[in-house]
């Protein structure tokens, strides 16, 4: 089997050097394993994303000097395929709406975290607190009828019972060390959201169904989705969809010790090459030879 592995950005800001890296990367790894390498572009968030990011991010990576099969795939264009697998899940009765506002959920962990610390994802967000799940299919039905905004999540205990004890194959050494097989402990996230009313996917479902439509058997990412892979695994089993094998590789981090980010204005490949940096240099700077 030939290997493929993809690089996946979401055009919702300018790539910085932790996008080169995992660009990069991903582009090395598929040189030396005589693989293929795709390109998609993340695009469900239509809020945040512009043609003007999509636009440069092809011109950043020319410049970087990597080659990616055509088509590019990009998620906007595959939401037929998000809502196929979302009824897949909802035929095994594993998702649920939920109808609180975000407000209305921050504060059913204030009023929990005064009765002790309400528990927190690896991201250090609150896990869900509502009761939605309990709620009467006809009430789901009426307030979901009457055009409510709702969130569909994973029963992640119906899911776990399912899919039963899961695995996940380190290709390396993740952050803290492991290697080989390891197990996944997705209730770390607790009823994770899939899709909204507005928006027919979540990255946790988009990135598992999108590897899968492309053959993927390599996955070259951050260490920041080191955890999420359980998650992800949990959904392949749900879903009947292969599993890749697993890289997460270092992050590039600021002068203060956080990762790079777009939120937090990092500096943009195309700023670097207008200020005469050179794709050697680029190389050199995030520590590849």
């Amino acid at each position: 089997m030939t290997p493929v592995f993809r690089f996946a950005p979401s055009p919702n800001g300018y790539l910085h050097l932790g996008h080169a890296l995992s660009a990069l990367l991903n582009a090395d790894r598929a040189k030396a394993a005589d693989g293929r390498l795709l390109l998609r572009i993340e695009d469900i968030d239509e809020t945040r994303c512009r043609p003007e990011y999509e636009a440069a991010i092809y011109e950043d990576l020319a410049w970087l000097g990597l080659e990616w099969e055509q088509p590019v795939r990009r998620q906007s264009e595959h939401y037929g395929e998000y809502r196929a697998a979302l009824a897949r899940l909802d035929a095994l009765s594993l998702i649920y709406p939920s109808f609180e506002s975000r407000a209305e959920i921050a504060a059913q962990v204030a009023e929990r975290d005064h009765q002790g610390k309400w528990p927190r994802d690896p991201d250090g967000a609150p896990l869900y607190p509502g009761a939605a799940k309990s709620m009467l299919p006809a009430e789901r039905a009426r307030r979901m009828d009457a055009g409510e905004p709702y969130a569909l999540r994973l029963d992640m205990a119906a899911a776990l019972t399912h899919a039963g004890p899961l695995t996940w194959a380190v290709n390396g050494e993740g952050p803290a060390g492991e290697t080989g097989l390891v197990k996944a402990g997705p209730t770390a996230w607790g009823d994770v959201i899939l899709a909204r009313k507005e928006t027919s996917t979540s990255y946790h479902l988009a990135v598992v169904v999108d590897d899968a439509s492309q053959g993927v058997t390599d996955v070259v990412r951050g260490c920041d989705l080191f955890h999420a892979t359980s998650v992800h695994r949990l959904l392949q089993a749900l879903l009947g969809l292969p599993q890749p094998s697993y890289h997460h590789h270092r992050l590039i981090l600021d002068s203060d010790g956080r990762k790079l980010s777009k939120s937090t204005q990092a500096t943009g490949l195309w700023e670097l090459r207008a200020q005469g940096a050179t794709a050697a240099d680029i190389r050199m700077i995030v520590g590849l030879d």
